[in-house]
Order: structure tokens, then C-alpha cells, then sequence
């Protein structure tokens, strides 16, 4: 059987937020929860990733934006005999209908919009600690493509809560079948 992990990315500093995003309120429900709904019917069990959220810590170390949260998504999947790890982040209340399935057809893949939105072996884990440690910068778009992921791109553009403004925005907003 092939497993899924989700995981949840809650372990940036939300600092163009002025507080945590993930406890942050979108139709009387906090970020975080909205972002599993989107996971859940796609995986087989969610974590999250992000220490103030009391999930798991980035690997290798905290400070290094997505791709230490990816990392540390990836190695607990490993770890714990899941294939794949899709990750989204907290502020992606939303995602386009179709987005998800698209990304679970093919590992690894990502949301050529939202890199952090994407499908991964967790094989990957390791070698992404690799990439961690020595490359220029720690884009995750960039390191997508160096394992050769397929970007796929949404057919709706994807909200993204970066500030308080964006969050009331969506308000009341959903996708068909979101």
C-alpha cells in the first residue's frame, strides 16, 4: 500500500503578519485547521511542522524558512514508512480544485505558484538535508527543480495570507469545492 504523510508548514515567523498566521481566525475557524481540511481527504495521517504550533521542529535546525519544515516533513515520513509527504502551508486557506490530485499523480511535483504546496518522495529527506547545508540559498523552487520535480501549474490563481488585509479578503471565499 502506498502512503501519503501530510504535513502542515506553521513554523514561519509571520513577521509581515505581526502574529502567528496559523492561529489566525478565517470563518470563525484558525488557519491551521483549514490548511489540514485541504490535506485530509488526499493522505493518510497530518502532521504539523513548526515548534510554536507543537509540531514537529525544522531540520536541520530552525531559521531556514520552508525547506527546513519540508525536511523535517520528509524524514518523519521516512521514519515513519510513508512514500510520499504533501506539504502545504498554513496560509493556504484555499487551493484550487483539481491542484491537489494533479500533484499526487506524479513525485516529486509542486505548485509552480506555491512551491510549498507540493508532492514529495520522502526518500528525498536526506538529500535535501544535503542541499540544506551547501547550496546559495534555500529556495524551495530551486531545489525543486534540481531533483527534477514537475512544477504544475493551478488553473486559479491561489490565496495566500501574508497579511492581515489578505486574511480579510478571503473571507467568506471558497473555490467550488473547497
Amino acid at each position: 500500500m502506498s502512503r501519503v504523510l501530510g504535513a502542515v508548514l506553521a513554523g514561519g515567523q509571520s513577521s509581515r503578519f505581526g502574529s502567528d498566521k496559523a492561529a489566525a481566525t478565517l470563518d470563525g475557524r484558525d488557519l491551521l485547521h483549514h490548511a489540514t481540511d485541504r490535506l485530509r481527504p488526499h493522505v493518510d495521517s497530518i502532521v504539523v511542522v513548526g515548534e510554536r504550533m507543537g509540531g514537529l521542529p525544522d531540520l536541520p535546525r530552525a531559521g531556514l524558512g520552508p525547506l527546513g519544515g519540508i525536511a523535517a516533513a520528509l524524514d518523519h515520513g521516512c521514519t515513519h514508512g510513508y512514500r510520499c509527504v504533501l506539504t502545504i502551508g498554513c496560509d493556504m486557506p484555499v487551493v484550487p480544485d483539481g491542484l491537489i490530485e494533479a500533484l499526487l499523480r506524479r513525485a516529486p511535483a509542486y505548485c509552480s505558484e506555491a512551491p510549498i504546496l507540493g508532492h514529495w518522495p520522502a526518500a528525498l529527506g536526506a538529500q535535501l538535508l544535503g542541499h540544506i547545508e551547501t547550496a546559495p540559498d534555500r529556495s524551495v523552487r530551486r531545489w525543486a527543480r534540481s531533483i527534477g520535480a514537475l512544477p504544475i501549474v493551478p488553473d486559479a490563481p491561489i490565496p495566500n495570507v501574508n497579511t492581515p488585509a489578505d486574511l480579510e479578503a478571503l473571507a467568506g471565499w471558497r473555490y467550488a469545492s473547497a
